[in-house]
Parts: C-alpha cells; structure tokens; sequence
C-alpha cells in the first residue's frame, strides 16, 4: 500500500468518525466520548502526514508510534459510544472495523521498521 493510499484510507477514518459525532444524540456523555474520539482519529491523520514528512528514521518511527496510540484511542471511543447508543452498531461498526485495520497496518509497519534496524 503506498502511503498516498494509506493517508487518504486515514482521513476518510477521521471524516467517518466526524459525520458519526454529528449524528450522535446530545448529552454531555456523547459529547465527552465523541470529542475524544473524534481528537484522536483526527490526530491519528495528522500524525501519518507529519510522519511522512519525518526528518529522520528515528522521526519516522516515532510518529507512527503516536499514530499507532491515536488509532487505539480512538477505537477506544468507538466501543463506549457503541455501549451507549446501540442504534448506531452497524455504522459504529464499519467504523470500528476499518480502525482496526488502520492499526493493523500502523503495526506491522512498526514491526517492520523495527527488524530492519536491527
């Protein structure tokens, strides 16, 4: 996957979850949640394109690795919201799901990055 791909699969994560907290009931615990969550899949994006612009193999690594903590933050948020308005398990899910797969790939590149230092 080139990271063309892989920027533009993150902020079409960051844009699922926004249009999810707009269409979130309001009370001060959707707030709260989706606040969070919608911070952090965004700063998940932000931190893939600040990566890609790395100034150093240690830069580098050091970004996914907050890209990898942002995706799982905000995974997190997902299943709380799901938890508290179940009416929105199928696209909270399709939402879930390609987080999950966003973190998979941010890991294995981690993985990756980490064999060939050694």
């Amino acid at each position: 996957m080139t990271k063309e791909i892989l920027m533009h699969r993150l902020k079409q994560y960051a844009l699922g979850y926004a249009r999810l907290v707009l269409r979130l009931p309001y009370n001060i615990v959707n707030k709260n949640y989706a606040d969070q969550g919608n911070r952090s899949a965004s700063s998940s994006t932000a931190n893939y394109r600040a990566a890609c612009r790395a100034k150093s193999h240690a830069d580098f690594i050091n970004k996914l690795k907050i890209v990898e903590e942002e995706l799982d933050e905000s995974i997190f948020f997902l299943e709380m919201i799901v938890e508290l308005n179940p009416s929105f398990g199928e696209s909270i899910n399709l939402l879930h799901k390609e987080g999950d797969e966003l973190l998979a790939i941010i890991v294995a590149s981690l993985k990756t990055l980490h064999n060939k230092k050694l």
